[in-house]
């Protein structure tokens, strides 16, 4: 293989040989390409003399940076020009990759997406919070959207094994910060959007900016545009697809490719009744959750743009499994009621997860739930209204408070759900909900659904919502 050289990646006269990327300078190695980017907690450019002597050949940063012993590379938006080039060092990439963008159902949309194509014959993966998941493993990486080299570092890495088809999602953080470039797309999906990071992004509008750089920049003219219809902003994204030259699918009740006519809830899922061409066609759904419909035909849609047929993407969506702590059935309490985990950590999400279990619930639902430290606090009073609103008894308790104070942070939870039960340990509150529930009752643990670790103060602590149910029914 011939070797990579920096004049390769970059409008430069520099021959230097560049052996990887790294944007974390303990982690540059001889020959690397170091990105100086300005974060939240640190500041790249405090790094650069010290990458240098690791041995970055060059630095890419701000024009104002001060680089000496390797090239400056410097843009305006250095995160823009560092993924340029690390694509370029990184590929090649699976044939077929979609993205998906909104607030609540990425995760579910992209792991749907790969399974209805792996019922298709294709060799499959999906990148999000779950990690990156095979047909035969589940890597996690910690975040949504991973870092830019880690992200174009997995691409290739499916590309070597033989992966054909991938679909990852587009987080606001991620797209922001140009961790989500340089892979040609086929297709891009928006789900929903509702109020979220709002600790990041200044106001809801440049929150949905972030999202809608996947239309405006990243989705090139022509690649598919997958629109669920039924959430207030989906006009806006239609225009935004329309006005990029995107080629437009939608879904929902309002959809054309894809309209949902009907859903009725069944005891272990739902029926959907569906029009596609001027046909209708009955899809029994095998989830829980009235949302988890905009899940499966925005995943279908964007199977559909990737060549899929309609015959074999209908009887797929028959089969999707359940996806890893979304309304996950961890346990049945010796009691008889069951036990549902969801990552739901927003009011809409928590007032969607509740909605999916009510039509199953013949006594009492109950809601054991908290919120994030160090996180958008605005959102913490709402989630208790709509807890308090929507089921019979709620236990505010402890999410992953990080460097907050707990109790503060359950204070501000319990403004907006007066009569809700506090319980400050996680464990003891999923041990209440269980002692207290019966036959006939459904236990809802919101908020941190896949996890498998809790982190108080600056200690992460092995914690799952799933297992500790299971531990505290037996």
């Amino acid at each position: 293989m011939n070797p990579v050289r920096l004049c390769d990646l970059a409008d430069v006269e520099n021959d230097s040989e560049v052996t990887g990327f790294a944007i974390d300078n303990r982690k540059v190695t001889r020959g690397n390409v170091f990105g100086a980017f300005k974060g939240a907690m640190f500041d790249g450019e405090d790094f650069i003399a010290d990458a240098v002597r690791r041995g970055a050949v060059a630095v890419v940063a701000a024009p104002s940076a001060a680089v000496a012993g390797a090239a400056h590379l410097a843009d305006p938006q250095p995160r823009r020009l560092f993924a340029s080039m690390a694509a370029k060092f990184f590929a090649p990439f699976p044939e077929t990759v979609v993205a998906v963008t909104g607030t609540n159902g990425k995760t579910s949309t992209v792991e749907m997406t790969r399974q209805i194509w792996r019922m298709l014959g294709h060799r499959s993966a999906s990148i999000g919070t779950l990690g990156v998941t095979t047909s035969d493993d589940q890597v996690k990486t910690g975040l949504t959207t991973p870092d830019i080299v880690t992200f174009l570092n997995n691409m290739a890495g499916l590309k070597r094994m033989g992966i054909g088809h991938v679909a990852y999602e587009a987080s606001s953080h991620g797209l922001d910060q140009y961790r989500a470039e340089g892979v040609r797309l086929a297709a891009v999906a928006f789900t929903n959007f509702s109020r979220d990071h709002l600790d990041y992004h200044a106001t809801m509008d440049e929150y949905f900016e972030a999202k809608m750089r996947l239309f405006d920049e990243v989705a090139e003219p022509g690649a598919a545009a997958v629109v669920w219809t039924d959430d207030p902003r989906s006009d806006a994204v239609i225009d935004r697809a329309r006005a990029r030259g995107l080629k437009l699918m939608t879904v929902g009740r309002k959809g054309e490719t894809i309209r949902l006519l009907d859903q009725v809830p069944t005891p272990l899922g739902q029926i959907l009744q569906l029009d596609h061409d001027g046909q209708q066609y009955k899809v029994s759904l095998p989830l829980i959750g009235a949302y988890q419909s905009s899940n499966v035909m925005t995943a279908a849609a964007l199977v559909l743009a990737t060549g899929g047929a309609w015959r074999d993407v209908f009887s797929a969506m028959g089969r999707v499994a359940p996806v890893r702590g979304r309304l996950e059935r961890a346990v049945i309490s010796r009691h008889g009621a069951p036990v549902y985990v969801d990552y739901a950590h927003t009011p809409d999400a928590l007032e969607a997860a509740i909605a999916a279990l009510k039509p199953h619930v013949e006594g009492r639902l109950i809601t054991v739930f908290g919120a994030g430290g160090d996180r958008d606090t605005g959102k913490r009073a709402p989630m208790g209204e709509v807890a308090s609103r929507l089921s019979d008894v709620v236990i505010v308790t402890d999410d992953n408070p990080r460097t907050e104070d707990p109790a503060a942070i359950r204070a501000q939870v319990m403004a907006g759900a007066p009569g809700a039960i506090e319980v400050g340990g996680r464990r003891q509150a999923i041990a209440a909900a269980l002692d207290m529930a019966r036959q006939g009752d459904i236990i809802l643990l919101a908020g941190k659904g896949h996890e498998t670790v809790q982190i108080i103060g600056t200690q992460t602590l092995p914690f799952d919502d799933a297992l500790v149910a299971r531990e505290c029914a037996a």
